[in-house]
C-alpha cells in the first residue's frame, strides 16, 4: 500500500519551533511575576498572533490593505 500524503510540511518545523519558544518564554515570564499560569496564557495569546502572522507571510499574503477580503491581520 503506497501512501499519498504530503507528510511533513516544509513550515511546520518552524512553526513547532517557534511554538515551544513562545511557551518557554511565557513559562520564565510567568516565574519572574510569580504565576506561571498567567504567563501560559499570555504565551498562547501571543502565539496566536504570530501563527496567524507566519502563515500570512508563508502565503504572500503581507500586509493589512487586501482590496479583495478587506482588513485582515
Amino acid at each position: 500500500m503506497t501512501q499519498t500524503g504530503t507528510g511533513w510540511p516544509r513550515g511546520r518545523t518552524y512553526w513547532v519551533l517557534g511554538s515551544v519558544l513562545l511557551l518557554g518564554l511565557g513559562v520564565l515570564f510567568g516565574l519572574v511575576w510569580q504565576n506561571v499560569w498567567l504567563g501560559i496564557i499570555i504565551a498562547a495569546a501571543v502565539s496566536v498572533g504570530w501563527l496567524l502572522a507566519y502563515e500570512s507571510s508563508r502565503g504572500r499574503n503581507v500586509g493589512v490593505n487586501d482590496e479583495d477580503n478587506g482588513i485582515q491581520l
